[in-house]
């Protein structure tokens, strides 16, 4: 669904996005759908966040949808930061018009006519492909006035972040596209009704947009047979670690650990032993071998403790040192730390010097 055309078409030609169904569904949502027809097809697919909340996209969307404001915007929060993550970027290198699609069928959706990528500074790759995409689909009056000959306009613009960690979260983001330092706001209001310039703002993962083509062309209940029922669709994940395969793939919401590391990562290297793994970046969870049974979506995960994340999968053998995982994790969050509130400017440092007491044997 998210990777249908990554590897498979030009993602410099908008000619072959078109051939492969592309721009369709946005034409379908423009003739044949009223915006709220739109919000309730997302709401009954159950798509949810993908950048890690799981929030449910069509309840988001509603609620800008239903917010008061004389202008509205769309982000996409292309700011992927988390360590071992990179499934956003291989969407935005091959396949940048569906990021636009979908950026345009939410705006339609919510009543936005003004969008922005907030890409991470340092894809270039997947900046200069999507600048090229949104020149090409103005070119093709798929983005601009009057889109399809309608009584609907919106077009985009790409902000490139400037390796801030912080700016992954949402406030913090739209903080940065203001031109203030990347610090998130106290919530509430949330972006739905105070967002960017305090217009009510969607704010949407890259893959999560990815999936709102196909729903639309597809159907709720069609996406609805995919996953679990409380965690519809497909998740991104990208594998790395102590395994014999890395990469990138897209399963079945719902997949085991074990059963990702057999058939996807083709075992463990050197026939190693499963010890840990680290879902979704650093700030996601370190799972243990007890629940590598446990199925992988928000709902399972959450009952057991622990968090999906973004979808990167760190798999580790039996040789890591769960405390120099940890020691690793909490130097990178003192190093990004914005500084903002103190219980992370100050309580990172000392939990990385606790650890480090611990580690070389000197801690009380």
């Amino acid at each position: 669904i998210v990777l249908k055309n990554v590897g498979n078409i030009d993602p410099e030609k908008i000619d072959e996005y078109i051939i492969n169904e592309g721009y369709e569904d946005l034409g379908t949502v423009l003739d044949e759908m009223t915006p709220n027809e739109v919000i309730t097809l997302i709401k009954n697919s159950g798509l949810r966040g993908r950048g890690g909340a799981g929030f449910p996209t069509g309840l988001k969307w509603q609620f800008v949808s239903t917010a008061k404001g004389d202008k509205k915007f769309v982000i996409c929060n292309a700011d992927e930061s988390e360590p071992g993550t990179f499934k956003d970027r291989m969407v935005l290198e091959g396949d940048p018009h569906a990021i636009i699609e979908a950026m345009t069928i939410g705006a339609y959706a919510v009543g936005a006519d003004e969008g922005y990528v907030y890409i991470r500074g340092e894809y270039a790759l997947a900046i200069k492909r999507m600048k090229k995409a949104i020149e090409q689909a103005r070119e093709y009056g798929l983005l601009g006035e009057n889109i399809f000959g309608k009584d609907f306009s919106f077009d985009m613009q790409i902000h490139e972040g400037a390796g801030a960690y912080i700016c992954g979260e949402e406030t913090a983001l739209i903080e940065s596209i203001e031109g203030n330092r990347g610090e998130p706001r106290s919530r509430p209001p949330y972006p739905t009704t105070a967002g960017l310039w305090q217009k009510p703002t969607l704010v949407n993962n890259v893959e999560t947009l990815a999936n709102v083509p196909a729903i639309i062309r597809n159907g709720a209940q069609w996406y609805r047979s995919i996953g679990t029922a409380s965690s519809p669709g497909t998740k991104v994940y990208t594998i790395l670690g102590n395994v014999n395969v890395t990469g990138l793939i897209e399963v079945p919401m719902g997949i085991t650990l074990r059963e990702v590391i057999s058939i996807y990562a083709k075992g463990m290297k050197d026939g190693s032993r499963f010890k840990l793994a680290q879902t979704g970046g650093s700030s996601g969870s370190i799972v243990p071998a007890s629940l590598q049974d446990t199925p992988m979506d928000f709902d399972s995960y959450n009952k057991v403790g622990v968090s999906l994340g973004s979808g990167a999968l760190l798999i580790c053998s039996e040789n890591t040192c769960v405390v120099d995982l940890a020691k690793v994790l909490l130097n990178f969050f003192r190093e990004e730390s914005c500084g903002k509130c103190t219980p992370c400017r100050i309580g990172n440092n000392r939990a990385y010097e606790i650890l480090s007491n611990i580690i070389e044997g000197v801690a009380k």
